[in-house]
């Protein structure tokens, strides 16, 4: 028996699940209505009119709604997601940033088309200015704003705001596909160098500590030096000058009294010596003779004199 099922073939569910259609798209800022929709900007979805929807609606798509975008013209091509089916028929609006990548301008003609995408495992971003290094945390911010994404294209320059500034991080690398879904996946996160940016100059860890050189003895010159043999000038019977200068003994650095360092100096705090005179002779003849005390040692006196009987 053989049966043939005409109405079920791949390629005609294939074209029936497939949207894909062209809008003329406009940037954010072109979108009429009272309320700001600032929010688009920062982010990665489209606006698209209300019969994208009916259509979707109709077709046996995969959730979420992942649309791959494509400028005809440029060869250029990105993906996104959906955040609203509200713009008027026949017009989408994009990010400025996504309109940058695609090379399109105001009205210009770009293909909408459904896709499927992998869920993303890891990426790769490049800065495109070395200020984006003055962020605290960058990951926390990246993961943050990529809450706003619905996908990532390899290639892409995506915008952020952070702290009212925008910040262009370029797509790098992404896995397991060039284009990968980042809805509720677990996506590991790494960054290139900055455009512009420059290595520090690398100093050396640890710098010797200069060595105290050995004083000059010359520079000792005012310095008390006590007593020295012979360095004094003599005289002669006769009255000549000559051979008279002193010849001093070169002076020996051990010669030289620098005073006793202050081993419990502590950075920062100063230390006033009060008593800085020396005790007197009499006092310290005293100490010594405490310190010399012997029990019993003395010597008694007798109220009898000895002496030879007359």
């Amino acid at each position: 028996m053989f049966s043939f099922h005409v109405f079920d073939h791949p390629m005609s569910r294939g074209f029936q699940n497939r949207f894909s259609t062209q809008y003329r798209c406009y940037s954010v800022s072109m979108l009429a209505g009272p309320n700001d929709r600032s929010d688009v900007e920062k982010g990665g979805k489209i606006i698209m009119p209300p019969s994208a929807l009916d259509q979707l609606s109709r077709l046996n798509i995969t959730y979420p709604m992942l649309f791959k975008l494509t400028n005809k013209n440029s060869d250029r091509m990105t993906h996104c997601g959906v955040l609203e089916f509200v713009a008027d028929e026949g017009i989408c609006y994009l990010p400025h940033w996504m309109m940058q990548n695609l090379l399109l301008e105001e009205g210009g003609l770009v293909q909408v088309e459904s896709v499927n995408l992998m869920v993303a495992t890891f990426s790769k971003f490049q800065p495109q200015s070395p200020d984006f290094l003055d962020i605290t945390n960058p990951k926390a911010v990246l993961e943050n704003a990529l809450r706003n994404f619905a996908c990532l294209t390899t290639g892409d320059v995506v915008a952020i705001n952070y702290n009212e500034k925008i910040y262009e991080l370029r797509v790098m690398e992404t896995k397991p596909d060039k284009a990968v879904s980042i809805i509720e996946c677990d996506m590991n996160v790494d960054f290139d160098a900055p455009l512009g940016y420059k290595e520090p100059e690398r100093r050396p860890q640890a710098q010797e500590e200069p060595t105290e050189e050995e004083a000059d003895p010359t520079s000792y010159a005012d310095m008390d030096l006590g007593f020295r043999a012979f360095t004094g000038s003599g005289n002669r019977l006769d009255g000549k000058l000559k051979g008279i200068e002193p010849s001093p003994v070169p002076l020996d650095p051990s010669d030289i009294k620098r005073g006793i360092p202050n081993y419990e100096f502590k950075v920062g705090r100063i230390t006033f010596i009060r008593n800085s005179r020396p005790l007197p002779r009499k006092f310290v003849d005293d100490d010594d003779a405490l310190n010399r005390f012997i029990a019993f040692s003395g010597e008694g006196q007798s109220l009898r004199k000895k002496g030879r009987k007359p």
